[in-house]
């Protein structure tokens, strides 16, 4: 099993620290722009896309900063999860989405297209376009 390498994203957002931690952090909000569906069940959260299935394991959270999970498939690979996490600017208070996730070297471009994508969801599900 090939080595992922870590990368990470800032998408700034303009949405209240509180609200956005709502859609990162909960089945329902979720749902509304990173998966079809989504269920959890403890630590466990189900993702659905078009039918397919992928499990993660909600690794930790701190209220309004961040979530963090590992995807069940990476399991065995302790060292990779991905990460969501709220950054505030201190002086100007710009809300800003960090990502930090894992992917396969060749992958690194389509994984980042992937994230911008979603992340274009959420800013039209908040408003924030």
């Amino acid at each position: 099993m090939s080595d992922k390498i870590k990368y990470e994203l800032e998408f700034p957002i303009h949405a209240s620290p509180q609200l956005l931690y709502q859609y990162l952090s909960t089945p329902s909000g979720l749902s509304e722009w990173f998966a079809d569906n989504v269920n959890s069940r403890g630590e466990l959260f189900t993702f659905i896309w078009d039918g397919s299935e992928e499990q993660a394991k909600l690794l930790n959270k701190k209220s309004g900063e961040r979530i963090k999970f590992r995807w069940l498939v990476d399991e065995e690979n302790t060292s990779v999860y991905f990460e969501m996490r709220i950054q505030v600017d201190d002086i100007t208070k710009d809300v800003s989405v960090m990502i930090t996730d894992f992917c396969e070297d060749d992958e690194i471009d389509e994984a980042k297209m992937l994230w911008e994508n979603q992340i274009a969801d959420l800013k039209h599900v908040l408003g924030s376009v």
